[in-house]
């Protein structure tokens, strides 16, 4: 075990989310033992349950931290282009998704369900429902009731289709990241006044052959 260090609560939580994002993004979920976690910091394990009294806890505490900056990564700007926005905010979940793969795998599969894991996710959704209908020329509320419940069906299906490839890689990034900003345009196009993405689909590309995740 390294020497112990002598930290504000704050700072050794901080060392201590760190440490069990670290081992939650190597290993599954089942694999990750308190027991690493308090060595590796360098604390005894009852110092490390006195932050957090089970591995549950510390891993709903590392997904709600990654959820945060997640959405301190995704910015969005009305006078920006509708798919150059999206292609940014799926790109910094991909970059988090391929990085963590075990991590996010134990949340959408492990714990599928659990109502800590589920209430961190839908509040991630909602709030980028949110920002995305702040950027969207919405004219009535009815429009806004249709786009908000298309926004809401599409981030679902983006959550399902990234975690299953990320099981089984069925196309390359770029392929699954043009599908999610695909799926978004034809959900919003018949609902809005003016075409959010004139300029979409691109040219189709050659397929790889033998694609994974990267």
């Amino acid at each position: 075990m390294p020497p112990r260090r002598r930290l504000s609560p704050a700072d050794r939580r901080a060392q201590l989310l760190a440490v069990g994002a670290e081992l939650f993004a190597r290993a599954p979920y089942d694999d990750v033992l308190m027991e690493e976690v308090a060595e590796r910091a360098g604390v005894s394990r009852a110092l490390l349950y006195r932050h957090f009294p089970s591995k549950h806890a510390l891993f709903a505490a590392v997904y709600g931290q990654a959820a945060d900056r997640l959405l301190a990564a995704t910015r969005l700007d009305p006078d920006a282009g509708l798919v150059e926005q999206l292609t940014q905010g799926l790109d910094a979940h991909l970059d988090y998704f391929v990085a963590n793969r075990h991590a996010v795998l134990a949340a959408n599969r492990v714990l599928a369900g659990d109502p800590v894991i589920q209430t961190i996710m839908n509040d991630e959704l909602d709030a980028l429902r949110a920002r995305l209908l702040g950027v969207l020329p919405i004219a009535d509320d009815r429009t806004r009731d249709a786009v908000s419940a298309a926004l809401r069906a599409w981030l679902v299906f983006v959550q399902v289709l990234c975690v299953d490839w990320l099981t089984h890689a069925h196309c390359d990034r770029t392929e699954l990241r043009d599908a999610c900003v695909g799926a978004a345009v034809g959900a919003l196009r018949p609902l809005l006044p003016d075409d959010p993405a004139p300029d979409w689909p691109p040219a189709p590309r050659p397929r790889a052959e033998g694609v994974r995740p990267a």
